[in-house]
């Protein structure tokens, strides 16, 4: 698109949200080049920051009649470059959209605009209610993008992703429409187009409102924190601890160098020498959680634990969890950057995996922190590197596709809770069929035909939508050799 249109359609954006909100220099866009995987970095055309549904439509419209592409972004937290902008496109900001709109206890629904953070969520609803998905960056990271990633967090082993909780959105559809899917109510009648929607990573419209599930609040928890000499010790505790029956809260593990990194930047009091720490967590009735709680610190006391810190007030269960919470932003203490990745495997696949991360490590020169929800065997391997050693970038890239096939190899998945965006679509075709990518595709351009919400993102090649119309006649796109029609 040419710089005149553009300029056009950001003075049209002006009219619709007010000249403060539409920006267009190039040192005020640069803010958002890229989302928290900084290894992708692009500069938007424009960025609109709207505050109603009304002038996120009216925006969305507007990009629509002009054939522009656009993004949209919330937080700017994601890891897996779903919120980059489009070059020469509109990057649509919802932070502005953060009102709490209704808070129903009585009925365990809350209904908040997607730039509500995860955790004003938990302070709106007050003691005695939970929701219960809870991203390490749950401080910042909003809830339309938990909502377009699908996040889950240290209690969704448990408890379930964010998709377990969204019960209706309020939309807009790529052309501008709004649209209501789902509601208040449980399974209401027709197609789920709620569980169509949560996990799309903003390719099928933008969520402006979102109904949310609250449940009880636990009566009781009790938090431990276990030391081991390695990682395979730790990971035969987990098993264990869920052969066993038990269902904690949460099953947390950091490796050594990830202990080191967040005991320096929180002092939570993890021992340095430790091979790994197992963070559980159990909750629910009194007298159950104690029992199991009993159990459990048995198990790793039977799998070699060389000792055992047990939350005794919410002062030290707060402690023991802001190491865990800390651990991304603490590698910067050991590193000047770092790429992280979020793949799952099955928890019996953890000990194979985990070494071959270690061969990984040593065949590409880099270091890797491990860390990662040990219940449901999603990983976050962190693949430390120095931008300014020249190649170091581009290993670090090459460590971290590996890493994600040897998850697939072990029969596990790509992702787990950041979602594929830009970082992981080249593996598509690794875990999913032909025919199911071509599904995929039709679903999404049901929704936009003309390729314009987020384009690039997810799928591995360019695809065409649909047929036109007569005679076969090649696109210049099939001629160039980067797309193929279905």
């Amino acid at each position: 698109m040419g710089g005149k249109d553009l300029r056009a359609l950001a003075e049209r954006f002006a009219q619709i949200c007010g000249p403060h909100r539409v920006l267009t220099d190039r040192d005020r866009l640069a803010t958002y080049r890229s989302d928290g995987l900084l290894h992708f970095q692009v500069m938007p055309g424009v960025a609109v920051l709207p505050e109603t549904t009304a002038e996120v439509a009216a925006v969305v419209a507007a990009c629509h009649d002009a054939g522009v592409p656009w993004v949209a972004r919330g937080s700017g937290t994601g890891l897996s470059g779903g919120a980059v902008p489009v070059e020469d496109g509109v990057l649509i900001v919802l932070s502005r959209m953060r009102r709490i709109l209704d808070v129903d206890t009585a009925n365990l629904r809350v209904v908040v605009e997607p730039g509500v953070t995860n955790v004003q969520v938990s302070q709106a609803i007050g003691p005695g209610y939970y929701y219960p998905p809870d991203p390490s960056s749950q401080i910042v990271c909003s809830i339309g993008g938990n909502v377009a990633e699908n996040s889950g967090g240290a209690h969704c082993f448990k408890y379930g992703f964010t998709t377990n909780y969204v019960m209706g959105l309020e939309l807009v559809l790529p052309d501008g429409e709004v649209v209501t899917v789902g509601g208040k109510e449980c399974d209401l009648p027709g197609y789920d187009l709620v569980g169509a929607f949560v996990g799309s990573e903003g390719t099928l419209g933008i969520a402006t409102k979102i109904v949310l599930r609250l449940i009880p609040a636990p009566e009781h928890r009790e938090t431990l924190v276990a030391y081991f000499n390695d990682m395979e010790h730790a990971g035969h505790a987990v098993s264990d601890v869920v052969a066993s029956g038990i269902l904690p809260g949460a099953i947390e593990m950091m490796d050594n160098l990830a202990i080191r990194a967040t005991e320096e930047a929180t002092h939570a009091g993890y021992p340095l020498d430790a091979g790994a720490a197992l963070i559980i967590e159990v909750d629910g009735p009194v007298s159950e959680c104690k029992a199991t709680f009993d159990e459990v610190v048995e198990i790793c006391k039977r799998n070699g634990c060389t000792g055992v810190r047990v939350a005794e007030d919410e002062h030290q269960r707060q402690l023991i969890w802001k190491a865990r919470k800390a651990a991304f932003a603490a590698m910067g203490r050991i590193s000047p950057n770092y790429y992280v990745q979020d793949s799952v495997i099955p928890r019996t696949g953890l000990a194979e995996v985990l070494n071959r991360i270690e061969q990984l490590s040593r065949e590409h020169r880099l270091r890797v922190a491990n860390v990662f929800h040990a219940g449901d065997g999603n990983l976050h391997p962190l693949v430390l590197y120095d931008h300014s050693v020249e190649g170091e970038a581009e290993r670090a890239e090459k460590l971290a596709g590996e890493i994600v096939l040897a998850c697939v190899h072990a029969g596990g998945s790509i992702t787990g809770e950041h979602g594929v965006g830009l970082d992981k679509k080249a593996y598509m075709a690794d875990m999913f069929a032909e025919e199911d990518l071509d599904c995929f595709q039709k679903l999404r351009c049901s929704f936009d035909p003309e390729q314009l919400v987020n384009p690039g993102k997810v799928m591995p090649t360019p695809r065409l939508c649909g047929e036109v119309p007569g005679p076969y006649r090649q696109h210049p796109l099939e001629r160039a050799g980067v797309a193929e029609r279905f």
